[in-house]
């Protein structure tokens, strides 16, 4: 507990404006948008959840695509240097700068990259064409829907412009397609040098570049390994 006099305001303090969003006071759609526009950030989290515990040179390259995409972001930002709309609204924004959005950049980048990453990398080996093609519709439509919602609530709480947004989602689109090309051509035939680094060994770190389906092929292995396992420990209990 602080005692009397300790919580003077020697100096101004500020938030960490990374991940401060504000949104109008008693608007539910403002407080709504405020968390979608957080999706950046979510989206970095599971990366690096997803490299620490499946450590798969591809999901590494992808991550590395998304900063790459932010450094180029700010270099375009810092030569435009056009301000944002209502500067005197959301004094402690991260960046003055807003041209281009990085948030829309982000999220069109990452939905592009996948979009082309679920039609041209993923291929099914079942016969469940129907099913395939259904879940990749459907998933396409979801990433593009969350694209354009994360823009949206940047123009929505006053950070950015159409235009603004409009073209950060037209440079993440085409980073998304040249990045998408320099990994396929690229760096996936260098992925199996990498990955039989001695280094690449001691952090486990994998390429499944060469596998059509990675969810499939994980499928079919672990339920094929879980049966051999239970057969043999049937075999020994008997």
């Amino acid at each position: 507990m602080a005692a009397v006099g300790e919580c003077s305001l020697s100096v101004p303090w500020k938030s960490v404006s990374l991940t401060h969003v504000e949104y109008p006071a008693g608007d539910f759609t403002g407080r709504l948008l405020a968390y979608v526009s957080l999706g950046p950030i979510f989206i970095i989290v599971g990366f690096i959840t997803l490299i620490v515990f499946k450590r798969e040179l591809h999901t590494i390259s992808f991550l590395g695509g998304l900063f790459i995409n932010e450094g180029v972001n700010w270099l375009i930002k810092n030569i435009i240097r056009e301000p944002r709309p209502c500067a005197e609204i959301h004094s402690s924004v991260y960046s003055k700068y807003a041209m281009p959005s990085s948030h829309s950049q982000f999220m069109w980048f990452f939905s592009m990259y996948s979009f082309l990453f679920l039609y041209l990398r993923m291929h099914q080996t079942n016969n469940a064409r129907f099913l395939d093609l259904l879940w990749r519709h459907v998933l396409s439509l979801c990433l593009l829907t969350v694209a354009f919602l994360v823009s949206y609530s940047r123009v929505y709480l006053m950070y950015h412009t159409w235009s603004q947004v409009a073209y950060g989602g037209l440079v993440g689109s085409i980073m998304a397609v040249v990045w998408f090309v320099f990994t396929q051509e690229i760096l996936t035939p260098l992925f199996p040098r990498i990955a039989a680094w001695p280094i690449s060994e001691f952090f486990l770190i994998r390429d499944t570049s060469l596998i059509p389906n990675i969810l499939w092929f994980e499928y079919t292995v672990t339920r094929a390994e879980a049966r051999n396992r239970q057969r043999k420990l049937g075999t020994k209990l008997q």
